[in-house]
């Protein structure tokens, strides 16, 4: 983490895109199926507003502008990993998309 790149990120159902530039296609992807855990590494990274995505191959570091928005995704995600386990229940369907 010596060095934090600029991505944006777009959260579509189990999937978590992102791109070097806002507006263009994707040319990277977090698969959430495999995801086990997304929680806040403000101590790991000494950066505000950051959080983690963890897969069992790969962690994640990323850092939003707000402790809000960074709540927003954790929560976003959080749902994401939930809804697409085995542990969902399918008749809870009212979940959005979330983008940023």
């Amino acid at each position: 983490m010596s060095q934090w790149r600029k991505r944006y990120f777009q959260l579509k159902g189990n999937k978590l895109y992102f791109s070097k530039k806002e507006g263009v296609d994707p040319h990277g992807t977090i698969d959430l199926e495999k995801c086990v855990t997304v929680k806040s590494a403000e101590e790991v990274t000494d950066k505000r507003y950051s959080f983690e995505v963890a897969t069992p191959e790969s962690r994640f570091y990323m850092y939003a502008s707000t402790e809000k928005e960074k709540d927003e995704w954790i929560g976003a995600i959080g749902r994401a990993i939930v809804r697409f386990s085995n542990v969902y229940d399918e008749g809870d369907d009212d979940m959005d998309d979330y983008d940023n």
